[in-house]
């Protein structure tokens, strides 16, 4: 295994698409839910109990060797928003591009060939870090930290927060953010003998409200 990987696996300038999307922070923005450091640590802290915690749990599953297919399946049953899940899938095939050109695998090449229009972006990221030689619960921190600055990286474009704010805000999210990952590390080594039903399945209703409105929007700075 080579830790450097997951820093190339995490970092924000690999080419997967995540810099074009929000995470459901610029609807919140909108709304007035974030307003200022406080406000999005708030909306991260939350975000990453819900919709992070499935996430960690999928991406772990499949860095530990579940069939990426049932995990896909999976990952569809926890993704009630037909807006989020095409958004997943868009996410997953750039994912794909970008692992597949650096860490070449039949386990990928299998996947994408399943899945021409894309499977779930935690799926093929978990697969990437399991070709990469990371453990699931690299996997799990890295989805899961991926699920907070991407919002935190919107909100300094949407609100002009002070980029050092923003980070802050991530730094103090490090307790919360070890606990999720471990949690998602954990239930993965649950279903690789009891299957994909004991991951987690926790919600997030008012994301998955907020991203099936700001579908429609006719104009928006993010695609998501």
């Amino acid at each position: 295994m080579s830790r450097a990987a997951l820093l190339v696996l995490a970092d924000g300038r690999f080419p997967a698409g995540g810099h074009a999307h929000s995470g459901g922070a610029e609807p919140a923005v909108t709304a007035g839910h974030i307003k200022d450091a406080a406000t999005l640590a708030t909306f991260c802290r939350g975000r990453l109990h819900t919709a992070g915690l499935v996430a960690a749990g999928l991406a772990a599953a499949a860095a530990a060797g579940l069939d990426p297919l049932l995990l896909d399946d999976a990952a569809d049953a926890r993704t009630p928003v037909p807006a989020l899940r095409q958004v997943a899938r868009r996410l997953g095939r750039q994912m794909m591009r970008a692992a597949r050109a650096t860490w070449p695998s039949p386990e990928l090449d299998a996947l994408a060939a399943a899945r021409p229009r894309g499977a779930h972006q935690p799926i093929v990221l978990g697969l990437a870090a399991r070709s990469a030689g990371l453990t699931p619960l690299d996997a799990a921190h890295a989805v899961a930290y991926e699920n907070i600055s991407g919002p935190a990286t919107a909100a300094v474009r949407l609100l002009s927060l002070d980029p050092f704010d923003a980070t802050a805000v991530l730094a103090r999210l490090t307790d919360d953010l070890e606990q999720v990952a471990q949690a998602g590390a954990d239930a993965a080594h649950r279903a690789v003998t009891e299957g994909p039903d004991v991951l987690p399945a926790a919600s997030a209703p008012l994301l998955d409200i907020t991203a099936e409105a700001h579908a429609a929007w006719p104009v928006r700075l993010f695609a998501s």
